[in-house]
Order: structure tokens, then sequence, then C-alpha cells
């Protein structure tokens, strides 16, 4: 006769699997939902706390072979779902039904800063994930085309609907002007437009909002991060000593606005541009190297196209470097929501 098994055996067997990067066992993480046991068969969802976390195969693989080890079960059947932390800051200044918002940046412009965002966008929501990309270089909005969408559905309740394409919602200052039209704005212009862009448009329920910054340390970043507690940004770099040098002052100014750096982007990295520097720049400011994207002319088709090349060739050598860096991020802005979250909360009187 095969021996009783109950779901508190099965939980403690789950108990010695632990989350790689969390360091906790999916037990006391509250990963574990929906257990069945039925004779010999058991069945459970595994919630993970991004739908793009690089390590779901092998918390799948660990967490099945842990079952197995219970005597008298033969089967076990894993679903993998997963829920998104939220950052309470993003959600509570702005009351945005947003869970995180990323912003990507650069000390210069050139070094493909919208050609990464557009890509992490859309591998983001590849995963499961949902996803809105603002668009907030004002002055050169380029995502439209990167994302091969010119016009926005219009309004609804006061409110502007945001375009959609490859599964992300998208707004952009190019959705609202004329094709060459310049901008010749100053701060408080800026300002007023990056508030909009938060809180005019009908974003919905977003795990990720992913915003485009432009180039340098000017005036729209410093609006972005004084109306938008960031859950963090990304530096992208080129691999030569003149863009690390500017890549460098923007990592410093967001350092000095209290945001937090997920990490540095080497962008094209190849024979041209060369090697090396976005790690070189990472370790000097002591913050984690996410990936080096090498120079492929498929990226420049694809944004030129409005078909990024996560979507167009997933399988290229570029696309395969955004989607792991992409899957690296999210794990970051969970770990890092999720400590927020279990945070002792002091209360000032």
């Amino acid at each position: 006769m095969s021996p009783k098994i109950s779901t508190e055996i099965i939980l403690a067997a789950l108990g010695k699997v632990q989350e790689p990067e969390l360091h906790k066992d999916l037990v006391t993480l509250n990963m574990i939902r929906d257990l069945e046991v039925n004779e010999q068969e058991v069945r459970f969802t595994i919630l993970l706390t991004t739908p793009a976390c690089p390590l779901k195969v092998s918390i799948e693989k660990a967490a099945r072979e842990a079952v197995l080890t219970v005597p008298g079960v033969r089967t076990v059947t894993i679903k993998m779902d997963a829920s998104v932390p939220a950052d309470g800051r993003v959600r509570g200044l702005l009351q945005l039904p947003v869970r995180n918002a990323i912003a990507v940046a650069s000390g210069k412009g050139g070094v493909g800063k919208s050609t990464v965002s557009a890509n992490l966008a859309v591998a983001l929501a590849q995963c499961g994930a949902r996803v809105g990309l603002m668009d907030a270089d004002i002055y050169g909005p380029n995502i439209p085309t990167m994302m091969g969408i010119h016009d926005v559905p219009g309004t609804k309740d006061n409110k502007l609907i945001p375009a959609e394409a490859y599964g992300v919602k998208l707004m952009s200052m190019g959705f609202l002007v004329k094709p060459g039209q310049p901008l010749i704005w100053r701060g408080p212009m800026l300002n007023s437009a990056i508030r909009q862009f938060l809180t005019d448009v009908e974003w919905g329920e977003l795990d990720y909002l992913i915003i485009d910054l432009p180039p340098g340390t000017g005036d729209v970043p410093l609006s972005l991060a004084q109306s938008l507690p960031l859950s963090g940004v990304i530096i992208v770099t080129l691999p030569q000593a003149v863009s690390l040098e500017d890549a460098s002052r923007g990592l410093e100014m967001f350092r000095t606005l209290e945001v937090p750096i997920l990490g540095v982007i080497e962008n094209m990295r190849g024979e041209f541009f060369g090697s090396g520097g976005g790690e070189d720049l990472a370790q000097v400011a002591r913050v984690p190297f996410l990936g080096a994207v090498p120079m492929e002319q498929s990226v420049r088709i694809g944004g030129d196209t409005g078909e990024p090349v996560v979507a167009s060739r997933p399988n290229s050598a570029a696309a395969q470097a955004l989607i792991s860096i992409a899957e690296k991020v999210a794990a970051r802005v969970s770990i890092s929501a999720l400590e927020q979250n279990n945070a002792p909360k002091i209360n000032i009187i």
C-alpha cells in the first residue's frame, strides 16, 4: 500500500527549494498556490515575481524533483504563473496604476537608447507582462517610428488613449505634433508635458512602464525624477571612451537624485566601436553590468521599419542579448519591490 500523501508533506518538500535570487524557499515566499494532492498525483502553481523570470525553468525543475522525492508520488503537474510586485513609491505619488517605472537614459545621443527601450518593452510584453512605453524624449521622439505606429486612437473621458504595438501601450510627443515640427520648449513646459504623459493618459494597469529619456542631464530627467519616484534607471552606453564619460555623468546625476541604478548596458559592441567599456563603467560605478548588445544590421533595419529585433528576428544574437537583459531588469525590479514591501514601516508623528 502506498503511503498517504498530505499537503503538509508536499509543502515540507517544497520548503527545501530556494528561489535563487531572493534566497528564501518557495513556501516562505508564498509562491506555492492551488496545491492539490490526489492519491499519487500532485498539482500546484508556482507564482513567480515576474513573467520574465530568467530562472523559471530551473525553479520548476527543482520543485518537481523535490516533490518526486516524497514516497508515493508518481506524477507532478506544475503550472507556472506570475504576479509582479508593485513598487509602492511609484503608485503612491500620482496614484498611477503602474507597478514599476523604469527609465532608460544615456549621457549623450546616438547610443541606441530608444532602440534599447523599445526592444526591452517588447521583450517584457512577449513574456506576458503588461507593459507601457513612454517616449519622454520630447525633442526627438523616435519611438513611434521604431514601433511602427504614428497615430493614437483618440481620447476617452478627457484622457488620451495610448497606441498599442507588439502588446505594448505607447505614448509619445511624436503622436501629437506634425512630422518635422520642432519643439522649442523650456523647463516649465517640459515639466508639464511629462506630468501630462503620466496622469492624462489611460495607461490602465501596468506591470512595467518603460520611459525613454532624452540624452543628457537636462530638464526632462530632472522633471521626471521629481514627478515620479522611479523604480530604477538603466544607463545605455557605447564601448568607446567618449561615450563612457558622458554615460558616467548621467549615472551620477541619477545617483545624486537617489534613483536606484539598475545597471549598465553596452550597446553596439563589435569591431567598429570596440568592446568592454560598459563593463568597465559598471565596475567603476559599482553597479551591475546588465549585458552587451552586439552591433547587427538587423537592429537598425528593425528600428527603421517599425519591427523591433526581438520580434522580427528573435533568434539573432542581438535579440537574445536584449531578451536576457530584459529578464535581468525584471528580476532586479522584483527583488527591489519585495524588499521595500517587506521593510519595517516607520511612522513619523
